[in-house]
């Protein structure tokens, strides 16, 4: 395999891995988040805010594979 290959490779399963993680954490938050809300409606603006974390999972993991793929020559 190519080293570009490589690299490509690498930056795909980045977003991947970087997806799928924070695919599964808001998943979790989602749910509990849900019921928190049906019990406390006060508590809302928290349970969104915890749900919007987990996201700065897949702008990292875009960064790295930006910075992957900006070294292909």
């Amino acid at each position: 395999m190519s080293e570009i290959a490589v690299k490509a490779l690498a930056a795909a399963l980045t977003i991947l891995g970087c997806s799928w993680a924070t695919a599964v954490v808001q998943m979790r938050v989602g749910s509990a988040g849900a019921g928190t809300i049906a019990e406390r409606p006060e508590t809302a603006g928290m349970v969104i805010a915890l749900e919007a974390i987990p996201e700065t999972i897949v702008v990292l993991g875009f960064v790295v594979a930006a910075m992957i793929v900006t070294t292909l020559k």
